[in-house]
């Protein structure tokens, strides 16, 4: 008499949990944001959110995307002398400047120029906790996939110069009437200064203390040029 095959027993399917659920796609957000940051070293972003805010806002906005070999190396030196001085020796985040900034009880100054990429392309402007942990995640990734020129190019093609004018290239026109090529080191300084705080100052009505202040960035800019502090970002 022919023996009874055995039924095999079925495989009990893993149990869903709310854990599980969260873990597996909080892998897939990274791996998304790895594939952006990836394709970003090569491909200009797309406008940023912020741009869109102010486009809605304003009707319309000037913007330019121009490549590093369109753009004046006095300009990339000008920005770093300005708001990053020691970009060429870090990793994305100063160190120094943010123990600076814990010691006199203020974050101003301790931003790097890594810090301010992430949050113009990938975040939304504000001060608040959520927005500092993901850029404070999100600035490694791009210090490891960009180059620090590119890093510098990124910045120059969305930082904001004027109530609705991005990027150099529409700041170089509309303050100077030029190419963001042909900017001279005085030009150059100007734009660099208005940077904090680019809606109450005017690159081509440069106040006093802008004056002041774009003479410390031409200095600056001459300084880092000197001692090898701009070699990361010039060819």
């Amino acid at each position: 008499m022919a023996r009874a095959r055995k039924t095999p027993p079925s495989r009990a399917r893993p149990r869903w949990t709310p854990t599980a659920w969260l873990l597996r796609w909080c892998v897939v957000a990274v791996l998304i944001l790895l594939g952006v940051i990836a394709l970003h070293r090569e491909v200009a972003p797309p406008k940023t959110y912020y741009m869109g805010q102010e486009e809605r806002r304003l009707g319309r906005i000037a913007h330019d995307w121009v490549p590093m070999t369109r753009i004046a190396p006095v300009m990339a030196r000008s920005l770093v002398a300005a708001e990053d001085a020691n970009f060429c020796q870090h990793w994305g985040f100063d160190m120094a400047a943010i123990r600076t900034a814990i010691a006199e009880g203020s974050g101003r100054g301790a931003s790097t120029l890594s810090q301010q990429v992430v949050k113009n392309v990938y975040l939304w402007h504000g001060r608040n906790w959520a927005r500092k942990a993901l850029e404070a995640s999100l600035t490694p990734m791009v210090e490891t996939f960009w180059s620090k020129r590119r890093i510098v190019e990124v910045y120059l093609n969305v930082a904001e110069f004027d109530e609705g004018v991005f990027g150099i290239e529409a700041a170089a026109q509309h303050y100077f009437g030029v190419s963001a090529a042909d900017l001279s080191a005085v030009q150059a300084a100007r734009l660099a200064a208005v940077l904090p705080d680019p809606k109450d100052r005017s690159a081509a009505r440069p106040s006093n203390a802008l004056r002041q202040r774009a003479a410390g960035i031409l200095d600056g800019a001459a300084t880092i040029d000197r001692d090898g502090r701009a070699a990361c970002f010039e060819d």
